[in-house]
């Protein structure tokens, strides 16, 4: 039986993927039973060359063993093969957990060439996201983050096909379609923070001030998402512009004339494109605030194992020689 949630999927699909070699990443939830099933119900109908999908277990659980045991079953049925990995080491955050699981996807994805990791992420979870962002304090790059396509590292490509798929919307098509849900219990400890907000905090701002808070949240990130892409265009543009043509350096001569936005982004992404570094404000102002200022021919600034010098218009970085010693 085709549902109105297979045509949504069929053409996030269509749109989103363009390979043949996928990996879906699973977390025995509803969000991933629901992504399995709709898979299998597409791939009789698509020729796919390879695919896999992957569990990764954190063992936090006493029923951790039976947990995966039950998408053992699950997957039996299914058209697509699944491996678990076990970690043994204790994670002690949410933020720490999430980055393991991500390291662990993109070396399974080389070594197995894939090409393209799949995610159950839903709706729901962009609001959380949303909100928990802004609750820490962030900027617009940072509450449009949960998007439905995005390059991961190179050659690998992560994908969110029910991106656009609101939670109520998967609980019926679980239960239209009688799929074995595991109930984690975790998802009740209010010790986490995303578990309050989706429990607690979201449910009461529906009740108290706006039923729609949901969907005006949605739209409200469509439109700080087209925002943040204009941005991120016009700072590469800029970027490539403004960097020397065979040092590690960059013409802040150039970035003074633009937008201080445009000024933040461009240092960022020099940084993180050369060193894999994330420079904190502070630093990015002081050397901002170098640019503009014109009594500075000279400044040297050390940060996250980086020395940073400002001479006449050009930043020099290299990392630092206590850094390169430690290598």
């Amino acid at each position: 039986m085709q549902t109105f949630l297979h045509r949504k999927f069929k053409l996030n699909f269509n749109r989103l993927i363009n390979s043949n070699h996928l990996l879906i990443a699973i977390s025995g939830g509803q969000d991933s039973i629901c992504l399995i099933k709709l898979l299998n119900d597409y791939l009789q109908r698509k020729s796919i060359k390879k695919i896999e999908a992957i569990y990764i277990d954190h063992q936090w659980k006493k029923d951790s063993q039976q947990h995966a045991k039950h998408l053992i079953n699950i997957m039996k049925n299914s058209l697509i093969p699944l491996t678990i990995y076990q970690i043994k080491d204790t994670v002690f955050s949410e933020a720490e957990a999430r980055q393991l699981r991500y390291k662990i996807l993109v070396k399974h994805a080389r070594i197995k060439k894939y090409n393209t990791i799949i995610t159950g992420h839903n709706q729901n979870d962009c609001i959380e996201t949303l909100i928990n962002n802004l609750l820490r304090g962030t900027s617009l790059n940072g509450i449009t983050n949960l998007t439905s396509k995005k390059q991961i590292c190179n050659k690998i490509l992560l994908v969110r096909p029910l991106i656009n798929f609101t939670r109520p919307e998967i609980t019926w098509f679980c239960r239209q379609f009688c799929l074995p849900i595991w109930s984690d219990k975790t998802n009740y400890n209010h010790n986490v923070t995303r578990n309050k907000l989706r429990n607690e905090l979201i449910p009461y701002l529906e009740n108290q001030f706006n039923p729609n808070l949901q969907y005006n949240l949605c739209k409200f990130l469509e439109l700080c998402q087209d925002d943040n892409e204009y941005i991120k265009e016009n700072t590469i543009k800029l970027y490539i512009k403004s960097r020397h043509r065979y040092l590690i350096s960059l013409n802040l001569n150039l970035l003074k004339k633009q937008h201080v936005i445009l000024q933040r982004r461009v240092l960022q992404l020099f940084f993180h494109y050369n060193f894999n570094q994330n420079i904190s404000n502070k630093i990015l102002k002081t050397i901002i605030m170098l640019e503009n200022h014109n009594n500075f021919n000279k400044y040297t600034i050390f940060a996250n194992n980086l020395i940073i010098e400002y001479t006449d218009g050009w930043i020099y970085t290299n990392f630092s020689y206590k850094y390169q010693n430690n290598k």
